[in-house]
C-alpha cells in the first residue's frame, strides 16, 4: 500500500528561465530609471518655479535653467518652457519624447509631458 508522491519543485531549466527573466526585467529597469528620475525632477522644478507669483517669464526660464544645471536635467531646456497664466495662477510645462537605447537596434520611446497644474 505505498502512495507514490512525486518529487515537486524547481527543475534546473524552469530555475534557468526565471533567472534569465529576472535578470532581464532588471537591465530593462536600469535603463529606463534615470530617464523616469529625470522627468519627475523637472516636474519638481516647474511645480516650484510655478508657486513663486511674482516670477516674470524671464525670470522662471532663468531660474529653471540655474534648477536644471544643479539637478542634472539635460533633456528639457528653459526654452522648452510652456508658460502660461490662468487667472492669478501661472502655469509651467513641458513635454519631450526620449529615446533609450537597449541593445543592438532595439530601443524605447518615451513620451513624457507635465505641468505645474498636475
Amino acid at each position: 500500500m505505498g502512495h507514490s508522491h512525486g518529487q515537486r519543485g524547481v527543475t534546473l531549466m524552469g530555475l534557468i528561465t526565471l533567472l534569465f527573466i529576472l535578470i532581464f526585467v532588471a537591465l530593462l529597469g536600469f535603463k529606463l530609471l534615470p530617464a523616469y528620475i529625470e522627468y519627475f525632477t523637472a516636474k519638481k522644478a516647474i511645480s516650484a518655479l510655478a508657486r513663486d507669483r511674482g516670477a516674470t517669464v524671464a525670470e522662471i526660464r532663468r531660474n529653471f535653467d540655474n534648477r536644471a544645471a544643479i539637478d542634472n536635467i539635460d533633456t528639457v531646456k528653459a526654452a522648452d518652457l510652456e508658460i502660461t497664466k490662468q487667472g492669478n495662477e501661472v502655469i509651467i510645462g513641458f513635454a519631450y519624447r526620449k529615446e533609450i537605447p537597449l541593445f543592438a537596434n532595439l530601443g524605447v520611446y518615451i513620451d513624457f509631458a507635465a505641468n505645474s497644474k498636475d
